[in-house]
């Protein structure tokens, strides 16, 4: 009986394991049409009888302006080229500077992750889940396509959720023909999408915005795209 019991805990917990493994291999071909977050949103404006949906636009990576691509990378996760997944020196730094919090250690990788698997919070158990989410995204996704898959999938706006959005809504042309100022604008939201605004940028927003265009500078520009494989 107790076998039989082991067996099937044992079983069921692979089953758990190689769901999101075979989830996660498939967006190597696969471009998700939702993600957890845009659900989630969405279901939020369900229930609270809104009708402010989420809007979504999917845009291949060839087809994102290399501004925007190092925007982002300058803004959320300088060493995204380097690691492999997990930026064990951030969290480090975020254990050491928040006292055990881990608000800002989270790399492009599991940004991505949580935002296709997961929900918002910042509980332990959803960083483990995140952290072990992008370990296997790493392990199966080249780096350019997890910053394609982020780049469809952060949120960007109140109820935006990829670049492609904001890029027509608030400039008036596709991803692709961002330029750096543009860039580093939509970049300088992504801490916060809700409260900062792309189209009505704060003194703090604008701030950023030079910052994020000094950082993108010094990591080389378009050409670090070169490093990522």
């Amino acid at each position: 009986m107790w076998k039989s019991v082991k067996r099937g805990i044992i079983y069921g917990i692979a089953i758990l394991c190689l769901i999101p493994m075979l989830i996660i291999v498939s967006l190597r071909w696969v471009n998700p049409t939702h993600s957890a977050f845009i659900l989630l949103h969405d279901l939020d404006v369900y229930l609270s009888a809104s009708d402010d949906y989420a809007e979504h636009i999917w845009v291949n990576l060839e087809n994102i302006s290399p501004h925007m691509a190092v925007a982002v990378i300058a803004a959320e996760d300088q060493r995204f080229p380097d690691h492999f997944g997990i930026d064990l020196k951030e969290i480090r730094n975020a254990l050491s500077d928040k006292e055990g919090e881990l608000r800002g250690a989270s790399t492009i990788t599991q940004q991505t992750a949580k935002n296709l698997f997961l929900w918002p919070g910042r509980s332990y158990i959803r960083k483990g889940l995140e952290a072990g989410l992008a370990l296997i995204m790493e392990l199966f996704l080249s780096k350019q396509r997890i910053l394609e898959l982020y780049l469809n999938t952060a949120q960007t706006g109140k109820s935006m959720f990829g670049v492609a959005v904001p890029s027509q809504t608030f400039f008036n042309k596709s991803a692709r023909r961002l330029n750096r100022y543009e860039a580093a604008r939509i970049a300088a939201v992504l801490p916060n999408p809700v409260d900062y605004s792309v189209e009505k940028p704060s003194a703090y927003v604008l701030k950023r915005q030079r910052w994020i265009m000094k950082q993108s500078g010094q990591l080389g520009g378009p050409k670090l795209l070169s490093t990522l494989h």
